[in-house]
C-alpha cells in the first residue's frame, strides 16, 4: 500500500492490484513491469465526506436549536458565522457541565423563572394552527375521552399528546358539536385548540356525491362548447 500526498490537506493511498510474490532474503522483490505497475485507489481524502463540527448553542438559532442544544454543522458555517456571531461555543467538558447545570436549574426553579425549549416553543407554534376534527362512529357507545382525543391527534395531525398534557371541558363528550381541548407544553405554555365532533357519513356514499358532481361540472362546462361548435 503506498500513501501519496498532493498537499497540505489532501492524500491519496492505492495498493497494488496484484501482489508481488515473496523473494528469497536478501534478494530484491521480482517485479513485473506490466502487472505490478496497477494500482487501485483506497482513499483519497479529497473526495471523503467532510466531517462535521459539534457545538453547543449559546442562543436560539433559526432552524437549528435553542440554548444549550448541541449541533453538528458544517465547519465552516460553524467557524464564520455560529463562533464568530457567539451563537455557539466548543462542546469541552466545561461548556457541556456548564449547560447541563443551566437545564437543571431551569426544569426544577419556580414556574415563572423556568424558560420553553426551543422545541416546546416549535410545538406551541404548531398547536396554535391546529384544528381537530373527530367523525363519530355509529356505536352507541362511542364518546371522546383524553385517550380517544389523544389517539385523534396522532392519526390526524401527526402531534403525540400525552394524555396527562390535555384537559377536556368535560368528559365524556357524546354529543356532536363544536369544542375545545387545553395541552399544556412541558408543564408551561397552555394551547387551547378547538375540536369539532362530526356525524358519520358512509365513504361510499361520499365518492358517488364527488362523482355525481364532477359529472355535473362537466356537462356544464362541456354544452357551450358544443352549441358555439355548430354555430360554426
Amino acid at each position: 500500500m503506498f500513501k501519496h500526498v498532493l498537499d497540505s490537506k489532501h492524500t491519496v493511498i492505492v495498493e497494488r492490484w496484484w501482489q508481488v510474490p515473496l523473494s528469497k532474503e536478501g534478494s530484491p522483490p521480482r517485479l513485473y513491469p506490466r502487472r505490478h505497475r496497477v494500482y487501485k485507489l483506497v482513499e483519497d481524502t479529497k473526495h471523503a465526506p467532510k466531517e462535521k463540527m459539534e457545538l453547543i448553542l449559546t442562543q436560539t438559532v433559526e432552524k437549528l436549536g435553542g440554548r444549550g442544544d448541541t449541533v453538528f454543522v458544517k465547519k465552516s458555517i460553524g467557524r464564520n458565522r455560529l463562533l464568530a456571531q457567539g451563537l455557539a461555543v466548543y462542546p469541552s467538558p466545561e461548556n457541556k457541565q456548564m449547560f447541563a447545570e443551566e437545564l437543571r436549574l431551569l426544569r426544577e426553579g419556580q414556574p415563572e423563572q423556568r424558560l420553553q425549549t426551543r422545541t416546546g416553543q416549535l410545538t406551541v407554534e404548531l398547536l396554535k394552527q391546529s384544528k381537530l376534527k373527530i367523525i363519530k362512529t355509529l356505536s352507541d357507545d362511542f364518546q371522546l375521552t383524553k385517550e380517544v382525543v389523544c389517539r385523534q391527534f396522532e392519526k390526524k395531525l401527526g402531534i403525540v399528546v400525552p394524555p396527562h398534557a390535555l384537559s377536556l371541558p368535560f368528559e365524556p363528550i357524546k354529543e356532536l358539536g363544536e369544542y375545545w381541548c387545553d395541552i399544556t407544553v412541558n408543564g408551561m405554555d397552555t394551547v387551547r385548540i378547538p375540536i369539532s365532533l362530526l356525524p358519520y357519513e358512509d365513504q361510499s356514499a361520499v365518492h358517488k356525491k364527488q362523482l355525481r358532481a364532477q359529472r355535473k361540472l362537466l356537462a356544464i362546462l362541456t354544452v357551450p362548447t358544443l352549441s358555439f361548435l355548430h354555430l360554426i
